[in-house]
């Protein structure tokens, strides 16, 4: 039986500050969202928005084993073609490294850069992972069927310490 590939769910929430040519955006503005060389997906126009545009729309997009990050274009509709307002590389990491389960929502938002690394604008995205649990993902601190002491030692993961306060002669810890 073939196991089902991760993929991410997507929502495209909106966007902040678009310029073309150093002016506002008036309308037309869309997002494409990919993982390289699989299919991109893409949201509807926003017609209205301007430059603070926004689709709250939902895309699925399949993630391959080598994927490291999500690329996201911002693109908008003029009346001599489709030009590139800006884009964001994803690290995967955001979403599927740290401490909370893998179907968690993450709310994240990113500087757009034009192809010239300016900075034009803002993406905000809502991110899932669905489907089996991606390669990346640590299950070192997610209940993996190893040991604690095991899971801590094996890899080249990070270790979050917390603080204490040591007191007297007998070091115990105070929380």
């Amino acid at each position: 039986m073939e196991e089902k590939a991760a993929s991410l769910e997507i929502t495209v929430i909106s966007a902040e500050e678009l310029r073309i040519d150093n002016r506002p955006i008036k309308k037309n503005a869309f997002v494409a969202v990919g993982t390289g060389e699989e299919k991109w997906r893409s949201t509807s126009v926003d017609r209205d928005g301007g430059s603070y545009p926004s689709w709250n729309e939902k895309l699925e997009v399949e993630l391959p084993p080598h994927a490291r990050s999500i690329a996201v274009q911002v693109q908008c509709k003029t009346a001599v073609g489709i030009k590139t307002v800006g884009s964001a590389e994803v690290p995967l990491s955001d979403i599927t490294e740290g401490y909370v389960p893998a179907r968690h929502l993450h709310f994240l938002s990113y500087r757009l850069r034009e192809r010239d690394g300016r900075r034009n604008g803002i993406i905000n995205l809502c991110v899932r992972m669905v489907g089996p649990t991606h390669p990346l993902r640590s299950n070192r601190w997610m209940g993996s069927s190893s040991s604690a002491s095991s899971s801590v030692c094996k890899g080249s993961g990070v270790v979050i310490g917390v603080p204490v306060a040591w007191r007297g002669e007998s070091k115990s810890m105070q929380f």
